[in-house]
């Protein structure tokens, strides 16, 4: 099974920019689906950015406009790149592939924190 290591969390200032990696233990077929999602304290879990299995790219409402996904099948990585942060993009930020049958395997969470 594919595992998916977080990096580049940590502390930014509001109206910063930022970058996270996603690096899979594993070959990650460039069809599979894969994305990025948060998840801040008491809230839901939610999608940041998604690269779809036909390669339509999908992003959250509330992140519209502010970040890019992609991702470099060579080295079975996915990027997230954030601009305009916002202390409300505060959260945990997970990584997460499916396999080809709508299961998904998740990062274990980077922390990014968007100061005043």
């Amino acid at each position: 099974q594919v595992q998916l290591v977080e990096t580049g969390g940590g502390l930014v200032q509001a109206g910063g920019s930022h970058g996270l990696s996603c690096a899979a233990s594993g070959s990650v077929p460039s069809t599979n689906p894969l994305g990025w999602f948060r998840q801040a304290p008491g809230k839901p879990r939610e999608l940041v950015a998604l690269i779809g299995r036909n390669g339509v790219f999908v992003y959250g409402e509330s992140v519209k406009g502010r970040v890019a996904i992609s991702r470099d099948n060579a080295k079975n990585t996915v990027y997230l790149q954030m601009n305009s942060l916002k202390p409300e993009d505060t959260a945990v930020y997970y990584c997460a592939v499916e396999d080809g049958t709508r299961n998904w395997t998740w990062g274990q969470g980077i922390q990014v924190t968007v100061s005043f």
